[in-house]
């Protein structure tokens, strides 16, 4: 499913302001689903979240925090619903067992690097993470949802597109007011430049929100193997254009572009039909490694020269900005309460 062009046209369309009253009741009803309590995780949880329905880069921040908090001595695993999965959870991913249409496609991305739980019950995934090992929790999305307490709270902001025409589901493509969610996190990871990210980062700064400025970025062997190189741009995520904007952005010519719905479930017929086109212009395919985990088990042997995964890494600008960040929360999470002594 792709998002509607209408969400992301500021002023709001005629259409957009139809909704608009929809949108406020869906608005009004999740921001006060996201106010109430959470079940306590008993180690720290890291919820990366959006204010938005669609992509933001919530994955490549979970996977750079993880790296980063592992350098800082924890042992951290991702937490995720894993949508577009049959197994409900709370399991353990293993990338040996289950395929996307076990798990999802983003938990098999993310237990690639980290221990992975899937918990469509996120206090049982936390509480599967912690008897396994975890010293905190990374939970990838989530942030609406209330059933587990967060002891930080980050809000992913794409900065091309910010929160499109500022209205909510489904009159746009907002979850809740943003100046309502503003009050329910802690910092913005705002994710590449833009005049629509700006405006966003205008509004947390006045809510006293710190912000995390990150750009992505593909490794330094695929950028130079893309510089000249004829492709086709294949991707199933929340904003192809964004993958799109990194291809030319490392110097690939783009021959053609194919966008998927989010999540996307390939075909062998639809894998034919892109080995076909790429042969029929002479160049190769260049996917996400979101839509890697999927193709790959399609693909033909004998085709795969054809196929070029290219990886993306979320770069901080300021890395002792987010460091602070999280040793604040992780001190403040690990310290006892006043007078818990004397109570025990």
């Amino acid at each position: 499913m792709r998002a509607p062009g209408f969400w992301w046209r500021s002023p709001p369309s005629v259409l957009a302001w139809l909704l608009q009253p929809f949108g406020a009741l869906y608005g009004a009803i999740t921001l006060q689903r996201m106010r109430r309590p959470g079940a306590q995780a008993r180690i720290p949880v890291i919820c990366v979240g959006n204010f938005v329905a669609g992509g933001a880069g919530k994955t490549p921040t979970t996977l750079a925090l993880a790296s980063r908090l592992a350098a800082l001595g924890e042992m951290p695993f991702a937490l995720t619903r894993g949508y577009g999965g049959r197994l409900p959870g709370p399991l353990r991913v293993d990338p040996a067992q289950h395929g996307p249409g076990d798990v999802g496609d983003e938990p098999l991305l993310l237990a690639a690097r980290l221990p992975t739980i899937v918990a469509r019950e996120r206090p049982a995934g936390a509480l599967l993470a912690r008897e396994a090992g975890a010293s905190l929790v990374l939970m990838d999305d989530g942030l609406q949802n209330p059933s587990l307490h967060k002891d930080l709270r980050l809000a992913v902001v794409d900065g091309a597109v910010g929160v499109g025409n500022g209205l909510c589901l489904p009159a746009g493509p907002l979850r809740a007011p943003l100046a309502g969610q503003l009050g329910q996190i802690d910092a913005i990871v705002l994710i590449g430049e833009g005049a629509a990210g700006e405006h966003v980062a205008a509004a947390a700064a006045a809510a006293g929100k710190s912000l995390l400025r990150a750009r992505l970025v593909p490794p330094a062997d695929i950028k130079a193997e893309l510089a000249g190189l004829p492709v086709l741009a294949v991707s199933g995520i929340g904003r192809p254009e964004k993958f799109a904007a990194t291809l030319r952005a490392a110097g690939a010519r783009l021959i053609g572009e194919h966008a998927f719905g989010d999540h996307h479930a390939y075909t062998s017929d639809e894998v034919a039909a892109l080995i076909a086109e790429a042969k029929g212009h002479a160049c190769c395919i260049a996917v996400t490694e979101k839509d890697m985990v999927k193709l790959a088990p399609l693909w033909p042997a004998a085709e795969r020269s054809l196929l070029l995964c290219v990886p993306v890494t979320l770069v901080f600008e300021d890395e002792a900005a987010l460091d602070r960040l999280l040793r604040e929360c992780l001190e403040k999470t690990r310290s006892p309460a006043p007078g818990a002594a004397h109570a025990q």
